[in-house]
């Protein structure tokens, strides 16, 4: 990452029973890399995708752009409440990110698996955040990285059944 994370550090209540606040923050700013990242995709193809399942694909990624952008405010907010800064660059999204931008415009079909294996990538990443928080006595970003690890679960899921034929 460009900007290292502890450099405008909030000391506060919060952040003091956390063990290693430094760790979560970093972890934190992967999941939000991630989300901010999947997020554009996701609504770069709801804008692209064509044929005849459209109006499906379209719906179901406007649905899940919109959780996404929400969910990326809520994991910032979580870093500035452990007393660490959010990432202040757009280098700092992309270079911290597993996501993957398309070279081309990807069919249907293909965005949504594309899609779905982004969305599984990051949910493998939050399983991993579940355990250090939990290591690390923060267990409001344990929970907020199991809610956010349902969804993307979820939204996997939802756009494999798509492509299945």
């Amino acid at each position: 990452m460009t900007q290292p994370l502890n450099v405008f550090a909030t000391p506060n209540d919060v952040s003091s029973g956390v063990r290693n606040p430094e760790t979560i923050a970093d972890s934190l700013c992967k999941i939000l890399a991630d989300t901010y990242h999947l997020t554009f995709k996701t609504h770069a193809f709801h804008w692209n995708v064509e044929g005849p399942l459209f109006y499906s694909i379209h719906k179901l990624t406007e649905a899940q752009y919109e959780n996404m952008f929400a969910a990326a405010d809520e994991l910032a907010e979580r870093m500035r409440a452990i007393g660490q800064m959010a990432p202040l660059a757009m280098t700092t999204i992309v270079e911290a990110s597993v996501v993957e931008d398309p070279l081309s415009i990807p069919s249907a079909g293909e965005m949504c698996s594309m899609l779905a294996k982004d969305h599984e990538r990051i949910s493998h990443r939050l399983h991993a955040l579940i355990r250090i928080a939990a290591e690390q006595n923060d267990p409001v970003t344990e929970d907020l990285a199991t809610a956010r690890s349902a969804f993307h679960e979820k939204a996997a899921w939802m756009l494999r059944a798509i492509t299945v034929s």
